[in-house]
């Protein structure tokens, strides 16, 4: 069944790459989602991300109790990026974006940071996170991990009876600058990383392939990398008592969630833990607020999640 508002795809008059935006719901206001740039094996692959990518951004400003609806862009990638290919394929999303007249508004996202903002602003108005230099918010990763930081003392608290994890083992999926900051978060605890790059193997905590991270014996997993990786078979695998992380679209399919709920396995949903970005810019570029004001309103996701659990006993 059809959910979304709009889907719109472009080719690029400048870069002739594939552009997309799709638009779920603007009922609660103008809708806000980031611009994830990355190669996809099929187009239609690329289609199927971006519509659960908008669809999880609605989620998200409602549970965030943000005034806006849910959208998402992808820019395909379908060949080696030059700096020159990649401001005209940014220039184009530009173009895609003010289709839209301020009904989508663009922040960053996989593959993209606050300089490739910067580029769209050229264009079009409606770009979050631009550099702090040029009167943007930046980088995002900061309070997206003290959300996610948040949302771990409240089901910590409902799962351990502590909302320290000091002693506990927590498996981080996905060592990029979010995964990296909740990593230095949990003082105390005995963190076990992992990330596709290997480059990102320290030997300041323990690390663990891939292919392994989702079937480590452990208190807590954090999915901090890509969607998609909670599926019946990997919940089958898992031997950890709480999820909870920024990876956007963690489960497969939505049945999934009663997989964890029937091996004993609290799961707070990842539109939930991962709010604290788009919370932060919403309350700075937005409503004007401070640092010290916009990082509060991201400490609010542990009442979020304390209340979210407190639902379902």
């Amino acid at each position: 069944m059809w959910e979304h508002e709009q889907l719109v795809v472009r080719t690029g008059r400048r870069s002739g790459m594939t552009t997309m935006v799709a638009l779920h719901s603007t009922e609660a206001g103008p809708a806000v989602g980031g611009c994830r740039m990355k190669s996809y094996d099929q187009i239609t692959d690329a289609v199927t991300d971006v519509l659960r990518l908008s669809k999880a951004m609605t989620l998200k400003c409602a549970a965030a109790g943000i005034p806006h609806g849910g959208a998402k862009s992808v820019i395909v990638v379908d060949r080696p990026l030059t700096q020159r290919l990649r401001r005209e394929v940014l220039l184009d999303h530009a173009d895609l974006i003010n289709e839209f007249a301020g009904a989508y508004r663009a922040g960053p996202d996989v593959g993209t940071g606050p300089d490739d903002m910067a580029v769209l602003r050229e264009l079009t108005p409606h770009a979050y996170c631009l550099p702090e230099e040029q009167g943007g918010t930046g980088s995002s990763s900061g309070p997206t991990a003290r959300g996610v930081l948040a949302a771990l003392k409240a089901a910590s608290q409902h799962v351990f009876g502590t909302h320290d994890l000091t002693g506990k083992k927590v498996v981080i999926s996905g060592f990029g600058s979010v995964g990296e900051l909740i990593a230095r978060g949990l003082e105390g605890a005995e963190i076990v990383v992992s990330d596709v790059d290997e480059s990102r193997r320290t030997g300041e905590f323990g690390w663990v392939h891939p292919a392994q991270a989702y079937q480590v014996e452990a208190d807590v997993l954090v999915p901090a990398a890509v969607g998609g990786v909670l599926s019946p078979e990997t919940v089958a695998r898992l031997d950890v008592r709480l999820i909870v992380g920024p990876a956007n679209n963690q489960l497969t399919d939505d049945s999934v969630a009663g997989l964890l709920e029937q091996r004993g396995v609290v799961w707070v949903p990842d539109h939930v833990a991962s709010a604290g970005g788009v919370i932060y810019t919403l309350a700075r570029e937005d409503d004007g607020a401070d640092h010290e004001t916009a990082l509060k309103r991201v400490d609010g996701i542990e009442e979020t999640v304390r209340e979210l659990l407190r639902s379902r006993q």
